[in-house]
């Protein structure tokens, strides 16, 4: 389809770039630094006024923060690592689901309209601090030896084959799951960005090449699209959560 010679703009890897707002000392700040520095300070100041000065009688706010916080706890870490085990994560996983929400959400906000988390280097970031927990762990409750066991699944028992599966929980653990981690999260909002600026921009181009009922559709897409992607945000952020519970529990267990 083309209007007067003019194809239609199909969005693409361009749709990821952003120009720098400003530079300081050669370091360029755009807009999804931006977006990232301000869901610090969302989630901060959110915690803060919640919980600054905690009543017993909670207000809104302090309900909120604690069925936030209780979910997490409770639906997340206490079912994966225990009550035991698990509280001293709390604080980490409440910080890490909370911060990749928001990172998320951003896509459906107006005005800014993109998920940092669809920037491959957050996530990574984000896997990379859940892997430097995990893999300390794991040699320290179980010592050098029992840490390597761990890890890559040693078991004499296994026979001849013992080695073959060593070399596959040892590639599987320390190389590709830090990979698959961050990949999963990337990926979804990647994708899902990127279908939303697919319709959002096919319903302003069908509109103006005057084909209106294209155009509808094109439009009853894009606010489906949307109210998908408010759910697929928050069970990445779980997902990401749970995975990160799973592998300090896999650190934890005697036999991995």
């Amino acid at each position: 389809m083309s209007d007067n010679g003019c194809g239609f703009p199909a969005p693409g890897l361009h749709s990821f770039l952003f120009k720098p707002m400003f530079t300081v000392g050669g370091f360029e700040f755009n807009k999804v630094m931006m977006l990232a520095l301000l869901t610090t300070l969302v989630v901060i100041t959110f915690f803060y006024l919640a919980f600054g000065k905690a009543k017993v009688i909670p207000g809104k706010l302090q309900m909120m923060g604690e069925a936030g916080y209780d979910f997490v706890r409770r639906g997340i870490v206490y079912e994966t690592l225990g009550k035991k085990d698990g509280e001293k994560y709390v604080p980490l996983m409440v910080s890490l689901f909370f911060f990749i929400w928001i990172m998320n959400i951003w896509s459906v906000i107006p005005l800014t309209q993109f998920p940092v988390s669809s920037i491959i280097a957050y996530p990574a970031v984000l896997a990379a601090i859940v892997y430097l927990v995990w893999v300390p762990l794991t040699f320290k409750k179980h010592g050098f030896v029992g840490g390597w066991k761990n890890v890559t699944g040693y078991d004499n028992s296994l026979g001849p084959i013992k080695w073959l599966v060593s070399f596959i929980e040892f590639f599987s653990n320390l190389l590709v799951r830090p990979f698959t981690h961050a990949v999963r999260l990337f990926a979804n909002m990647f994708a899902g960005h990127l279908m939303l600026v697919m319709f959002t921009v096919a319903s302003w181009y069908l509109l103006n090449s005057w084909l209106i009922p294209a155009a509808g559709v094109s439009f009853v897409m894009t606010i489906g699209m949307i109210l998908f992607e408010l759910f697929v945000q928050a069970v990445q952020a779980y997902v990401f959560v749970l995975l990160a519970c799973s592998y300090i529990q896999g650190a934890l267990a005697k036999h991995h």
